[in-house]
């Protein structure tokens, strides 16, 4: 093969960014994978619109039938996002036998096993890395480094945009309203932000992983959400004080073919390699009964890293292309397993509260929770912001998510709670 002719669908962010690396290298293709790597064609809504990126003439259209009946195009680079028209597009490829490389973490999310499905019927490869961790390889090495390991857990900080307001709110005192505005300005945040810092994007990313680690559909409604607007430069202080740290995290587990798949802030003890994860940055931690601890590290967004992926799987395609090996990446979901309800879950947690400052209140706190089967670590009292209150800052032992709930409805009611602060939960493995 000479050429691989491939066809692009958006040139936002991520479809220039690969446009960029394609064109960068184009001297170094044949010897990288063995053939030059065209754009053909690039699928916009608006053909006029100036780009950072300068395609020839004819390569940008706004015509998806001039590139699904294309017999020359053999790839199909998805970079539109969202669900519609992708989903449909992505289909209509397969059916033509095209291969596909999509960075499209909705879409997979929400529709992984259709796609999986239609590619493999077609004999066609279905590529996603670019789709977690922008630049980080965390899917092949699923997939590919460590299939020969039971994996565990999954835990990791997967979005930059929250990662990077939780350093600055740690590093530097601020609020959560001036860290978001910072982020905004410096381009890490989003003008509509709620799918970072609501944890929404963090969410369909860990359903990706937790379904390729433990061999069975996740999707994205099958991930307990938390977001991060309630986290307080009070509850970093005094997780700073007790040695931890708060992320935001994904975690995935199983265990008894149950499977725990959930995003929320926690708080990580300083030792804890994902402590370290400043920034923007993401970082993967990985737990196989083969390999033990592995941690993928690096920018997790952006355009060029999350083009790196993109074009790393293109070559990826293209090799099997030559070879005529299309197709030999199978679904590895060929298992059932059941989702565990949030409440199911087994964890220590951090409990701010405020209550009267007088003799018998902590007594009376603690037999509510030791009712609940709730044992307490360790309580310390701080001077309350009001006259007469005292702050209580709790860490527990390990217990079950239902039965602290169910304690704190009762505390909450009581006459002598002034306020439930803040409730997070505490990660250390």
């Amino acid at each position: 093969m000479d050429k691989v002719d491939i066809a692009v669908l958006g040139l936002g962010t991520v479809g220039q960014g690969v446009a960029k690396v394609i064109l960068k290298n184009k001297g170094r293709w044949r010897e990288r994978c063995g053939a030059e790597l065209n754009i053909k064609k690039a699928l916009v809504r608006d053909a006029s619109k100036k780009r950072e990126v300068e395609l020839p003439a004819g390569v940008i259209t706004a015509s998806w039938e001039e590139i699904i009946t294309d017999p020359e195009i053999k790839i199909i680079v998805e970079s539109m996002g969202g669900i519609e028209p992708a989903r449909s597009y992505l289909l209509d490829a397969f059916r033509h036998g095209k291969n596909v490389v999509t960075a499209n973490k909705d879409l997979l999310a929400e529709h992984g096993e259709e796609l999986f499905e239609a590619s493999e019927a077609a004999g066609v490869d279905l590529y996603f890395e670019g789709s977690v961790a922008g630049g980080i390889p965390i899917i092949t090495p699923l997939k590919q480094c460590l299939a020969a390991n039971n994996i565990n857990q999954v835990m990791g900080i997967v979005n930059g945009t929250t990662n990077y307001i939780l350093t600055r709110m740690s590093e530097e005192g601020i609020d959560f309203a001036t860290a978001l505005r910072e982020a905004q300005k410096l381009g890490y945040a989003e003008a509509d932000p709620a799918a970072d810092i609501g944890g929404f994007d963090a969410a369909r990313k860990i359903a990706i992983l937790a379904s390729l680690a433990f061999h069975t559909r996740v999707k994205f409604r099958d991930v307990y959400v938390e977001g991060i607007t309630s986290i307080t430069p009070r509850d970093i202080h005094h997780a700073r004080d007790l040695g931890y740290v708060i992320k935001l995290v994904g975690i995935a587990r199983e265990e008894n073919k149950h499977v725990e798949a959930r995003v929320h802030p926690a708080l990580i003890p300083v030792s804890h390699p994902l402590s370290n994860v400043r920034d923007s940055y993401n970082a993967v931690f990985v737990k196989g009964d083969a390999v033990g601890d592995a941690m993928f590290y690096g920018r997790g967004a952006g355009q060029m890293p999350t083009a790196s992926s993109v074009v790393g799987d293109i070559i990826d395609v293209v090799n099997n292309l030559r070879k005529n090996s299309t197709g030999r990446f199978r679904c590895t979901c060929y298992e059932h397993k059941a989702i565990k309800p949030i409440g199911e879950i087994i964890t220590k947690y951090y409990l701010r509260l405020h209550v009267l400052d007088r003799p018998g209140v902590l007594a009376s706190i603690a037999g509510v929770f030791g009712n609940h089967g709730v044992s307490l670590a360790s309580v310390i009292q701080k001077n309350g912001r009001n006259e007469g209150a005292a702050e209580l800052v709790v860490i527990t032992h390990a217990v079950k998510e239902s039965d602290i709930q169910d304690a704190l409805r009762i505390i909450k009611e009581m006459s002598i709670t002034r306020k439930i602060d803040n409730l997070i939960r505490v990660e250390e493995n």
